[in-house]
């Protein structure tokens, strides 16, 4: 399914009226709204290809109807989210669940839609039905030489794949680790892991990165040989230039606090990029913003802080992707959520009056930072998220329009009842 230009124009024009009524206050009262409005105009976030169809739990799966069954389904679907909110310009691909069989062909299919390829992701944390040694014991740490090097293999053969798509990074994520104390030698897996990522580094072209991205915990429960940031952080400097940190917001220990995480990373040139979710109890990929909006924003705050401080391009030089599983929700529905719950956090932080924010903190004014911070938080930013989006060429409320056209309904007509995308 491919909207149409006329059916995003008749929707704003049935909502202008409105829009610019709510519009006229920051145009009118607020210096740098038209400066915020363009920020959020170049800030793109990445759709991942396996975020399209329902997702899972360890007890079942609820597929929904009309999933794409292809990786050229997949890339329509990202192409009708960016036609409706203009800020999902780019898909990112895990492989081996979307080989493309045809690099040049869905790079072409991919640009019809004004869509780039984002980073590129290995899988070594299930076995493959056509692989000839298993990973329930690890893969880049794995004792036995002989799956450490099928793991690196399949990591190389990522970047092939990427580099013919026009991808410039690769996310290596591990489920590497322990259930039982005994079980692992704790300096042998950092080890071998360390040298299986240098096999990888040393394949990566000169133009492209590595995000080594952590997790507390699950599948293994005692140990993960990548379990934190300062584990991943450790792998990057050893490995290089070209090698940075990857934070999921869902991949911490209950409470921990990311803003600080991030603001350390950034400071230290080693914060490469994001997945981004929300949870209430530890990975639990929800939308994002529908658990901890406040956090979010703080999150923001300090990215904005510190890439500013290094003339950093707020677009461009991080990696922006959502990381979700829709086990009760339309996955383009919580797409379009999840986009949008980021532009509204991004929006809020450009608000943070940084000055005084920074004198309220040399005084040690403690009640006057805090209301810096909480004024622009409560701030409804979303009549400059959406002016945004109806510059760009998008939806004033792209779920509304979503709905309205009766979009997953045509996807079912399309596809059937029965579909169910690759992926988790």
């Amino acid at each position: 399914m491919q909207l149409e230009a006329y059916q995003i124009a008749d929707h704003n024009n049935k909502l202008q009226e409105t829009h610019q009524r709510k519009l006229s206050y920051w145009t009118g009262e607020v210096a740098n709204a038209e400066e915020v409005i363009q920020k959020l105009i170049a800030f793109q976030i990445a759709i991942p290809s396996w975020a399209l169809g329902t997702g899972g739990t360890r007890f079942g799966r609820f597929p929904g109807g009309g999933e794409p069954r292809s990786l050229e389904e997949k890339i329509e679907d990202v192409g009708l989210l960016h036609a409706l909110n203009k800020s999902s310009g780019a898909i990112s691909l895990h492989i081996p669940w979307d080989i493309p069989k045809d690099g040049e062909a869905i790079k072409s299919l991919a640009a019809s839609y004004g869509l780039q390829f984002d980073a590129m992701n290995s899988n070594t944390f299930q076995d493959q039905p056509d692989q000839p040694l298993s990973y329930k014991f690890g893969s880049l740490q794995h004792v036995d030489r002989a799956v450490r090097q099928q793991a690196i293999e399949h990591n190389i053969d990522v970047i092939k794949h990427g580099v013919a798509l026009g991808s410039k990074s690769l996310t290596v994520w591990l489920s590497d680790g322990s259930c039982f104390p005994g079980q692992l030698n704790f300096r042998k897996a950092f080890e071998r892991t360390l040298d299986s990522l240098q096999e990888i580094y040393a394949a990566l072209p000169d133009d492209w990165k590595v995000f080594v991205e952590y997790k507390a915990f699950e599948p293994n429960f005692y140990s993960m040989t990548v379990g934190d940031w300062g584990s991943s952080l450790l792998f990057a400097n050893k490995l290089g230039p070209k090698a940075y940190t990857l934070v999921d917001l869902g991949h911490h220990l209950p409470n921990a606090n990311i803003e600080q995480i991030v603001s350390l990373l950034l400071m230290e040139g080693k914060l490469g990029g994001f997945h981004f979710n929300d949870s209430k109890y530890g990975d639990d990929d929800l939308t994002v913003g529908s658990i901890r909006p406040y956090q979010l924003f703080l999150i923001f705050n300090e990215l904005i802080d510190g890439m500013d401080r290094k003339g950093m391009n707020h677009a461009t030089d991080l990696g922006w992707m959502i990381d979700a599983s829709h086990n009760v929700k339309d996955p383009l529905e919580d797409l379009l959520q999840s986009v949008e719950a980021i532009q509204l956090a991004y929006a809020q932080a450009l608000l943070v009056d940084r000055q005084a924010l920074e004198e309220a903190r040399e005084a040690n004014d403690v009640v006057r930072a805090q209301e810096i911070l909480q004024e622009a938080f409560r701030t409804d930013v979303r009549p400059l998220v959406a002016e945004a989006r109806r510059r760009a060429g998008g939806a004033l409320q792209p779920l509304s329009l979503f709905r309205q056209l009766d979009v997953r309904q045509q996807l079912i007509s399309e596809r059937g009842l029965k579909t169910i995308a690759t992926g988790l």
